[in-house]
């Protein structure tokens, strides 16, 4: 028993919203009806886009949804993306597109973390949005982010209620005021860039490659080309069980093998080729050796004929041919297919050709799922759809066979093999920075060390808080000046108002409130008695701390410091050694440490370090907008000198 026992997991699900803005009451039935035809002008104004599209695990699809509560009767749909995150950002394209189309809905999408589209741009939200106030807040409307502003104050605007309790609440809002609500140009073009390039980049993200199959599954593929998708699944997440059925394969026999050109998305594809797995000998499926130009082409199609006996496997051998729906019987299919016609889905192909029926075929498949879609319980299982496929579409191995000789050419798949500088750059692109510009070798000779030191300065300077500290968005900000005499001008100041020590290191109330009061005291106000108290105590403090600075000077701590007396040329550096030695017993005066150069000496040591790999130094810096060369041999590096 324990053996048919499966781990659940928590699918990558989104869910999306669509809602009628109120202009009159309507009946709830009148309301129903209005909906449904929407659900039929979207899926048919977009199926030029969506029928061709091969998605992870779940398709793009509409259905009407009751109201309840706050939430009035709407357009509901829900898409597991599973692996695949395109998946998720194609749908938010479509939804805002749907919105563009039809001005008078309103959409909103989440996911499983929630309003992933916040999330986004998360790096331009105003202060007061947090997960806890953005419930019924952002929405798509004309095309376009909104998100509905709350009041800085409990009234101050008329027209706007401090918490949206209901989604009624916030398309009252959306319908009066339209133009108050639109996201800052910022938020949206985070989210625009995030779904920049579709429709064109469909394309872009599927992967053709050879695939020796059984003939069976290539006649499959023919008419279900989405159907790789369950295929590859069904192989990447197999388990023992699964394996069971392809000691001996039953419906894919590996000597009806011919050579084929399948279609994947990348990521379908990476999922397949990444897997290691060696077939049972019992299988009948024997790959050629690694060298053979054909051995990829081999192993892939083993994988994938594994997969698809792993779904026809756990099929009942008589599955009920009830569940088998005629698309064109349903009173939808006729309207459906000369809305098809007329958004020249077919391309001008002559009825009744190979091509014509091909698309025909993909159309009806597409609307099955998508607008005639029956309930869960009664829809196909892959497996049942590929058996059924079987039985119903005829095919000759041997005319498959004389394809061959006219494959496509294969997808160059380098783009598995990505170097680190090619990470980095989509990585870059996906957190919408420009890549930095490649540091030339005369750039690199003559590089200024010191825009090291003030970018450091400039992040201490920054928001620091137990949420984390904020970076400099651009390294070109106008660099901090520390003033070393302010600040221990204002350190005196702190050390005259509390003149005796302390047991407690924090400051109480009323001592904070003397600390934000404290630009206005000057020395020169004080008594005389006083001054001189506080004179006395900084010359003591002072003293104190030239003393333990002789004391570590000495140390291997205090030697460990470059001070500015050791960038001084030879022959003055020898002098004033000598100088030092003689008045060594007496109390020299300390060299100060020269803290911009220990500081970039350090960072230089730590970069090196890292052998061009990623770590501290390089993270910190590059988030703060600072590319240094790389290093030529990768090995830590003496401290810098100055010339």
């Amino acid at each position: 028993m324990e053996e048919n026992m499966k781990f659940a997991t928590v699918e990558d699900t989104v869910e999306y919203h669509l809602f009628l803005i109120p202009d009159e009451p309507r009946d709830p039935e009148e309301h129903r009806e209005i909906l449904q035809k929407y659900i039929e002008k979207i899926m048919t104004q977009f199926a030029p886009m969506l029928v061709p599209y091969i998605w992870q695990n779940q398709p793009f699809n509409l259905k009407y949804k009751p109201g309840k509560g706050g939430v009035p009767a709407h357009i509901f749909g829900m898409t597991k993306f599973g692996d695949n995150i395109e998946d998720e950002w194609f749908i938010v394209y479509i939804v805002k597109q749907i919105t563009k189309e039809f001005p008078e809905l309103v959409a909103r999408i989440e996911d499983n973390d929630g309003e992933f589209l916040l999330i986004e741009a998360a790096d331009f939200l105003p202060k007061w949005l947090d997960p806890d106030n953005s419930a019924n807040r952002v929405f798509f409307h004309h095309g376009e982010l909104c998100i509905i502003p709350a009041p800085k104050k409990p009234g101050a605007v008329s027209w706007l209620p401090t918490t949206l309790q209901t989604i009624s609440q916030a398309l009252n809002i959306i319908s009066t005021h339209p133009e108050k609500i639109l996201a800052s140009e910022s938020i949206r073009a985070a989210v625009n860039r995030r779904i920049r390039g579709y429709p064109e980049k469909i394309k872009a993200s599927l992967h053709q490659a050879h695939c020796f199959l059984p003939a069976g599954i290539v006649a499959v593929l023919k008419q279900r080309p989405r159907l790789v998708a369950a295929g590859v699944q069904a192989f990447y997440l197999r388990d023992p069980i699964d394996l069971r059925a392809c000691r001996i394969f039953k419906t894919f026999l590996p000597e009806t093998r011919i050579m084929t050109s399948v279609t994947f998305t990348k990521c379908l594809y990476a999922q397949l080729v990444q897997q290691r797995f060696v077939p049972d000998l019992r299988s009948g499926y024997r790959l050629p050796p690694p060298s053979h130009p054909q051995y990829r082409a081999h192993e892939l199609g083993m994988k994938l004929a594994h997969g698809f006996e792993i779904l026809c496997s756990k099929c009942s051998p008589h599955f009920s041919d009830a569940k088998q729906s005629l698309v064109t019987t349903s009173p939808l299919w006729a309207g459906f297919l000369e809305s098809l016609k007329k958004n020249d889905y077919f391309k001008g192909l002559m009825k009744g050709s190979a091509q014509y029926q091909e698309r025909l075929e993909m159309a009806k498949n597409y609307f099955q799922l998508s607008i005639n879609r029956p309930e869960s319980s009664h829809a196909m299982s892959p497996g049942e759809e590929i058996l059924t496929l079987l039985q119903t579409i005829p095919f000759d191995i041997e005319e498959l066979k004389k394809e061959e000789a006219n494959l496509p050419p294969e997808d160059d798949d380098q783009w598995l093999d990505l170097s680190p500088d090619q990470l980095d750059q989509l990585l870059q692109e996906a957190a919408g920075k420009k890549e930095p510009e490649p540091v030339s070798k005369g750039q690199e000779e003559n590089y200024d060390l010191t825009q090291v030191s003030e970018s450091m300065k400039a992040f201490i300077s920054k928001v620091s808080t137990h949420k984390g500290a904020e970076l400099p968005r651009e390294h070109s900000e106008a660099p901090v000046t520390f003033d070393a005499d302010s600040f221990l001008n204002y350190f005196d100041k702190i050390l005259g108002s509390r003149p005796h020590d302390s047991d407690s290191d924090e400051l109480d109330e009323e001592d904070s409130e003397c600390l934000d009061s404290d630009d206005d005291l000057d020395l020169e106000t004080q008594e005389p008695g006083e001054e001189a108290s506080v004179k006395g105590t900084l010359a003591d403090l002072k003293s104190y701390m030239a003393q333990m600075d002789q004391e570590l000077a000495h140390t291997s701590i205090g030697k460990s410091f470059t001070t500015q007396k050791q960038m001084e040329p030879l022959s003055q550096t020898a002098s004033n050694n000598s100088e030092e030695e003689d008045s060594g017993a007496g109390g020299s005066v300390m060299t100060p440490v020269d803290i911009d150069l220990n500081l970039v000496s350090n960072i230089l040591e730590s970069y090196s370090s890292q052998a061009g790999l990623a770590g501290p130094a390089s993270n910190l810096l590059q988030s703060m907008g600072v590319q240094l060369p790389d290093s030529a041999d990768h090995r830590p590096i003496s401290k810098p000198t100055k010339d």
